[in-house]
This record gives structure tokens, sequence and C-alpha cells, in this order.
């Protein structure tokens, strides 16, 4: 039976400095959690197994939040594979066997919902997984977040660990990529239509069709089901996190649009991948535990807009 964390309890997240940590540090901190052990890629390099049992030995965490990785959209996926799938494996194998040689008390591992089939069953479930060909743009990634799942539930199968897996649906929130090259969809989009707008253009390219259908969850609901989870979840099984409702990139990018540069179009470039039909999950197993998301799509894309306005001094200039 899964027992809430003591506030005075140690807690480690790995990745703090990421999109999802940067979250889930807030999140703690919020509920009065203060013996947050955190560590800077420049202060231990995950993928060393010598460095992190080192570290895992003179630090003791009691909590585990394994949310750090190497992620990027179809560009970075389908032009640095070796060091997506080489990376992600890495990390994922150092901290989970330190976890088990230090006796934490409990580790949370963060997927993706990349890890099923490009034509699996939409709402996607969680037995969805294994059961078909994977997107072929992220299969690298995919391939080391299943490695993930699997391995937590082995050491959880042959040592006894309570350590679970949550798969997430595509994220986006404050302290998330913007950078063309490496960026998801959604704040790819903003930063398309606000480049757009500071140049005085009237046209924005996006990638594909635009019919895709696409999940997003905000990284603040993502840390509160982290959260959630840790104190009351324990099964075998990865445990889906996301709303359960999706739109296509078309709409999306209407949405993004309204609010960063209305008097724009869009242009949709063909030649460009579409990526997966469809993805969204099934979250009925998140939803019978106890937990649903509160950020509604608009607000988030607002509060993510402002606060990519509040890093680019120079973009502010005429924001609406």
């Amino acid at each position: 039976m899964a027992k809430p964390m003591p506030t005075d309890a140690r807690i480690f997240v790995a990745g703090h400095a990421g999109l999802v940590g940067g979250a889930v540090v807030r999140r703690l901190e919020s509920a009065g959690y203060h013996n947050l052990l955190l560590a800077r890629r420049s202060e231990l390099d995950l993928r060393d197994q010598a460095a992190v049992n080192r570290w895992m030995e003179e630090h003791r965490p009691e909590y585990v939040f394994l949310v750090a990785g190497t992620v990027g959209g179809i560009m970075a996926n389908s032009t640095r594979p070796a060091e997506f799938i080489y990376d992600n494996m890495m990390i994922h194998a150092t901290l989970v066997h330190a976890a088990h040689l230090v006796g934490v008390t409990k580790l949370l591992y963060l997927g993706s919902s990349c890890i099923y089939p490009r034509n699996a069953t939409q709402p996607i479930t969680e037995e969805a997984l294994l059961t078909g060909l994977l997107e072929p743009t992220n299969e690298p990634y995919a391939i080391a977040k299943i490695a993930g799942i699997k391995l937590c539930q082995a050491y959880k199968r042959q040592y006894g660990c309570d350590f679970i897996s949550a798969m997430p649906t595509n994220l986006y929130g404050p302290g998330d990529n913007f950078d063309l090259t490496s960026s998801h969809v959604l704040p790819a989009t903003i930063r398309k239509f606000d480049d757009a707008r500071l140049a005085g253009r009237t046209e924005v390219e996006i990638w594909g069709t635009g019919s895709p259908m696409r999940e997003f969850l905000h990284v603040d609901d993502l840390a509160d089901a982290c959260v959630y989870l840790m104190d009351h979840y324990d099964d075998d099984i990865h445990i889906n996190v996301g709303t359960g409702q999706d739109l296509t990139i078309k709409d999306l990018a209407e949405m993004v649009r309204d609010i960063v540069h209305p008097s724009a179009e869009l242009v949709f470039d063909t030649t460009k991948p579409d990526g997966t039909p469809r993805k969204v999950l099934d979250v009925s197993r998140l939803t019978a535990a106890g937990w649903k998301p509160s950020i509604a799509l608009s607000d988030g894309i607002r509060q993510t807009y402002a606060w990519y306005l509040a890093q680019n001094p120079d973009a502010i200039r005429g924001a609406h």
C-alpha cells in the first residue's frame, strides 16, 4: 500500500533543471518539502554508473523522481538518434541500479507516450505497449523509454523495489525549449508566431498537413500528478498521465495564433513529416487512482507565452 512522502524526506529530483524537473521542484516546494537533493549536469553525469553510485551513496535519497532525459521534437529525433537512445538508456540504467543499491524507499520513472505503437488503437491504453511497430521518427527514443519501464518492472519483481513508471502525453509550459531545431510542436509554434509578429510577417509555416491529432498536458499538471502517484500508486504496470482530450495540429496552431499573432495566416508545408496520425492517452487508470488535470489548454498557452516573453525582453515589444 502506497504511503505519502514525509515532508522532511530526502528527495532527489534527477533532471531538476529541465522542463519537468523544474515543475516537480516547484510542486514539492509548494507542498512544504524542504529536503530536496539536486545535481546539475556539470556536477553529476547521470550516464556514468560509478559517479551516480558515489553520489547516491553520499546523499542517500529516500525518494527519487527520475525525470532526467535527452528530449526533442521530430527534427531532433531524426538528426540525433544515437544521442537519444544512448543518453536515455544510460540515465535510467544508472539511477535505477544505484537506487536499488542504496535502498531508496520509492522511485518514479517518467517515460513518454511515444512508447506506444504508431497505429495503436485510440485512446491508447497501457496494455498497448509492445503490440505493434513504433513511429519511425522517434524509434530510438521510444525504445530507450520502453527499456526504462521494463527496468523498473524487473527490479520490482526481482528485488522487491518500489519503482513505478508514469507515461506523460505531450508536455508544455514555463521552462520549455523554444529552439526551432530541437523543440516540440507547441513551443515551436509559439516561437514561429512570435518571430513572425516581431518581423511583421503575416504568414507562418506549419510542418505537415495539420491533420495529426495530439494531446497536451501542462507541465505543472504533470508535476502534480507525479507527486500524487508517488504518494498513492504502487502497481507493477506503468500508468498514463494526460488529459484524455486531443485536437488537430491545425486547431492548435490557430489557438496559438489567436493568442500570439492574431493577424497571421497559416501555411502548411506538406513536404515535412506529420509523425503519428493520432496520439491520445486513455487516462482511465489515472482517473480511477484519483487524479485529474486542472489547467485548460488555452490558459496554459497564455501562461507559457507570457513566460517566453519574460525570458526574451526584446520580444515583448508589441506583444498582445
